[in-house]
């Protein structure tokens, strides 16, 4: 089995990223430190640090799967993000153990990392998202 070494962020669907991180920074003082179109992904995200984690504002910028979130739940938490080493074995392990994945294949997510999403079926209903760093990648 892959180790998970901790939640990389939890990430909180909105339609404007401006809007929710002033909400974020006028009631909990968060401000964020990065922020980026991941134009492969069709989305826009902005990082706020918790300590060795992070809130991850996301918003749509052609993303189908957003766009629909926000239609039929609107603004609300979206995915769990843990961090692991060896992304592609822990996914031919899962997908061996028959665990339901979006991503069998990972792909280029916010700050060059790898990344891929387990489907909300094997989590009974959370969307969880597997990152390995830039820095692991390849590693």
């Amino acid at each position: 089995m892959f180790k998970v070494k901790k939640i990389d962020h939890i990430a909180v669907c909105v339609r404007d990223i401006d809007e929710a991180a002033a909400k974020f920074a006028a009631v909990l003082g968060l401000i964020p430190a990065s922020r980026e179109v991941v134009a492969s992904q069709k989305t826009e995200a902005a990082l706020l640090p918790i300590g060795e984690t992070s809130l991850e504002l996301i918003s749509p910028k052609g993303n189908e799967g957003l766009e629909k979130f926000l239609e039929k739940r609107g603004p609300g938490l979206h995915h769990i993000a843990v961090e692991i080493e060896g992304i592609e074995s822990a996914l031919a392990l899962l997908k061996s153990l028959g665990v339901p994945l979006i991503d069998e294949v990972p792909r280029r997510g916010a700050r060059g990392h790898k990344v891929a999403f387990v489907h909300p079926k094997a989590t009974g209903g959370v969307l969880v998202e597997l990152v390995e760093p830039e820095a692991h990648a390849g590693a």
